[in-house]
């Protein structure tokens, strides 16, 4: 895909490839305007698309070079096509073929920037020196918010902060829903960001605390202290004692010069519009591609929104065993869906509708992007450590909440987050909310961390140096915006029956 460099106020309209059957307004658009070449027969409103060319009923449209459904009825060139004339063409499961793999990217444009993190012991980077709080379980969330605030208060100055999970899970659940409940609460206690972790308790849970630490990394397991409220006498008292022991710990920690190579990044998606594809996700490839090729590691999730767009990030694979985990993966989620009499393409949203996104496989379209051209080197479940260097394919669903939290258990010490819509929420390590038009950045400034849809005004190479440039900043201690407005949360993906 090219962006041209000239500024958006000069530009109506974009055709992302030359094999599209449609355009993208790139501002809001009158009936009778020509543009691209055509007459517009209706209205068009930003990040819409309308028809560059005659379409029959049945015929396949085209944007970003690939197939993003079929006309429901006959188009005109110039008409507004959207979800009253383009439909889906996703059904269920696929054989995939397979790819010769892809060769490693090299790295251009001089050596890598470097940053300032915290080396851990397992050789593991972190972007934050913090201590978590994770409770086992829903009834001790707010115990553990109250011992997060007073202990926040005692160590404000030594350590980037203490903080507290709450969710409401970890009782009542059986099987591979508590399994996952556990997984998630084991790779967070196991992020390097967390210095120090305790692990809270009720002690009559389903989750308990003996089985969550056996699910631990061994790696990580000196750095966890565990409470059982039920069998404390003065819970508030002996959780703070424990935090306080975590804190001087972690207070011996101090940031040092590391390599881009040490970075390993979280990759999400929320509330996209018609621009996302054409810039922020874009954007977040390229630094993808320029991360893994300094041997860092970029973590991609979301599994429902890479259906109708995952047959070439498949072909990327660096291995038959990974195409192979990849493709299942992709498959088994599809059978998620239709075992519940659901179709795989019910996405996209609301807002990803306003925002001129059509069908599923448009919205995948634009949001593989954000892993760029990088390998495909591993594929990782629910709950578990991403591998090290280039692309993870990481199991979890698009919700925001519930990706992202499964991001940062997955090892991620910072998450790059695309928006069109945009949303205040963070999440337990630094999440970069960058905005894929202006109006969105000029808008909601206390949201936004980054404004891509600046690659129209100032060119791709510019807009690329300056987010690099940001992301080094909040990766060596600059706080987001979701950070400076204390939002931060976890979401634990709940699966099965509740007791």
């Amino acid at each position: 895909m090219s962006i041209k460099p000239e500024p958006a106020s000069e530009q109506a309209a974009l055709r992302v490839h030359a094999a599209d059957s449609v355009g993208v307004a790139l501002r809001d658009l009158a009936a009778g305007e020509r543009v691209l070449g055509v007459s517009l027969g209706d209205a068009v409103a930003r990040g819409h698309k309308f028809a560059l060319a005659d379409l029959a009923a049945g015929d396949v449209v085209v944007k970003y070079g690939q197939p993003i459904g079929r006309a429901s009825r006959a188009i005109a060139a110039g008409e507004h096509v959207h979800s009253h004339n383009l439909a889906t063409a996703l059904a269920g499961e696929l054989a995939y073929q397979t790819g010769a793999g892809s060769a490693a990217l090299s790295a251009s444009g001089g050596l890598p920037p470097r940053w300032q993190g915290y080396l851990r012991a397992d050789g593991r980077a972190a972007t934050r020196n913090e201590v978590w709080i994770l409770p086992t379980v829903g009834c001790v969330g707010m115990t553990a918010e109250q011992v997060a605030r007073e202990a926040q208060g005692r160590h404000a100055r030594r350590i980037d902060g203490v903080h507290a999970f709450a969710h409401p899970h970890g009782c009542s659940q059986l099987g591979d829903d508590l399994a996952g409940t556990r997984a998630a609460l084991a790779g967070l206690a196991a992020n390097p960001n967390a210095a120090g972790v305790l692990l809270l308790g009720l002690g009559c849970e389903s989750n308990q605390l003996d089985t969550l630490l056996e699910a631990v990394p061994e790696s990580a397991r000196g750095k966890v202290r565990f409470l059982s409220s039920q069998s404390a006498g003065d819970e508030l008292a002996e959780a703070g004692r424990l935090i306080d022991e975590l804190a001087d710990q972690a207070a011996t920690a101090s940031r040092e010069e590391l390599p881009l190579s040490a970075l390993t990044v979280g990759l999400k998606c929320g509330g996209s519009d018609g621009f996302s594809g054409l810039t922020a996700n874009p954007l977040l490839g390229r630094f993808s591609d320029a991360l893994c090729a300094a041997g860092g590691s970029a973590v991609l999730t979301e599994i429902p929104e890479i259906f109708g767009a995952e047959q070439a990030l498949l072909e990327r694979a660096v291995s038959r065993e990974v195409f192979d985990a990849g493709a299942a993966l992709v498959n088994r989620f599809k059978r998620y869906y239709l075992d519940q009499g659901l179709p795989v393409s019910e996405n996209p949203s609301p807002g990803n509708l306003a925002g001129g996104i059509t069908t599923l496989e448009e919205k995948s379209l634009g949001a593989v992007q954000k892993a760029g051209g990088a390998p495909l080197a591993h594929v990782a479940m629910y709950g578990e450590q991403a591998g090290a260097g280039g692309v993870t394919l990481l199991e979890s669903p698009g919700n925001d909440a519930v990706s992202s939290t499964a991001l940062a258990a997955a090892g991620a010490t910072l998450v790059l987050f695309t928006t069109g819509r945009g949303t205040p929420l963070g999440f337990p390590v630094p999440t970069i909310k960058v905005a894929s038009n202006h109006a969105l950045a000029q808008a909601k400034p206390h949201w936004v961390d980054f404004d891509a849809a600046q690659a129209f005004d100032l060119g791709k190479e510019s807009t690329d140096a300056a987010f690099m440039d940001r992301v080094i900043a909040h990766a060596s201690g600059e706080k987001t915006a979701s950070e400076r407005a204390g939002q931060r949360a976890i979401a634990i993906w709940k699966r099965g029956v509740t007791l």
